[in-house]
């Protein structure tokens, strides 16, 4: 029995991506109306976090809860997996008493080699190359706000980390095209820009990688584990930072994204998330309503009760 997994937004046809989203939409209207929806009840969702976490543990453990089922939170200190046991191991046992896994953790590695032995779905929560789930949220959030993404132009500003490659593989399934403004030498990952082709300019000059941008996304200049870099970084990406004067240079109806945690004065201006342009608290609770929708695809009852 081969589980199905979200390692990646290139796991799901661009039909499905859509329908997730969709479906993320139908579910945060059921419960703004306080409708009870529970098709995962009796269902455990296992977490494993060797990064830290604020929205990625709530929306998985409370989204898990409001589909009627449970949510496991397990930190390396909590488990075997901190002390040296084998992933594919680790593996083996957790997925036989556990219906799905969510893992955040450095190498992407981790996931793929989790996911080759789970018998049960797998679902990247942030790994060092990618953070799917983030996106899917983001798609969801301009959706929303703005309709159609498919042929929009998107910049991405700052460093080339996971988000930025999760960026790239969006395009790809979003049918979008994306400029990436970053200093030389923090590209996004070559096999990311490779496979993306046409889809991706890079470009040095934010001002540029705005202009008539109909959505704007950055993030951290230093991300988990990179915090020794912070201060050289905070130097080069000075230029990159997003306020309210790089949007005016985007189209009119510009939406700005950020994934949080944010650092104003840093990569985006002290007034920026107040800006009527951004949607980063919808965007953060997203998470939540697009994460159920996944979690009801990949979970779906193995059993119907009577």
């Amino acid at each position: 029995m081969s589980a199905r997994h979200f390692l990646s937004l290139m796991d799901c046809t661009p039909d499905e991506l859509v329908s997730l989203i969709r479906r993320g939409m139908e579910l945060k209207d059921l419960r703004n109306r306080g409708v009870l929806f529970e098709p995962l009840k009796n269902r455990v969702l296992g977490m494993i976090f060797e990064k830290a976490s604020t929205r990625t543990r709530l929306s998985f453990e409370a989204g898990m809860i409001q589909l009627g089922g449970q949510a496991i939170f397990l930190s390396p200190r909590d488990t075997q997996l901190g002390r040296g046991e084998p992933i594919g191991d680790a593996a083996i046992v957790m997925s036989r008493m556990l219906d799905a896994v969510m893992i955040r953790t450095f190498a992407h590695s981790t996931l793929t080699e989790f996911a080759a032995n789970s018998r049960v779905p797998v679902i990247n929560g942030l790994s060092d190359d990618l953070h799917p789930c983030q996106l899917l949220a983001d798609m969801q959030t301009y959706q929303e706000q703005r309709g159609s993404i498919k042929g929009k132009t998107v910049a991405w500003i700052g460093d080339g980390n996971n988000m930025c490659n999760s960026y790239i593989e969006a395009a790809m399934q979003f049918d979008f095209q994306l400029r990436v403004a970053c200093p030389e030498g923090y590209e996004p990952n070559a096999k990311f820009l490779a496979a993306a082709g046409e889809r991706v300019q890079i470009l040095r000059d934010p001002l540029a990688a705005v202009a008539g941008a109909h959505l704007v996304s950055t993030d951290v200049w230093a991300s988990m584990g990179q915090e020794d870099e912070a201060a050289e970084r905070l130097k080069l990406f000075q230029p990159y930072q997003v306020n309210r004067a790089l949007l005016d240079a985007a189209a009119e109806n510009v939406l700005f994204l950020h994934c949080l945690p944010a650092h104003r004065g840093e990569e985006i201006s002290e007034d920026l998330l107040d800006d009527p342009r951004s949607a980063a608290w919808d965007q953060a609770e997203n998470r939540l309503h697009v994460q159920k929708a996944l979690l009801e695809l990949l979970v779906e009852p193995a059993y119907h009760h009577a």
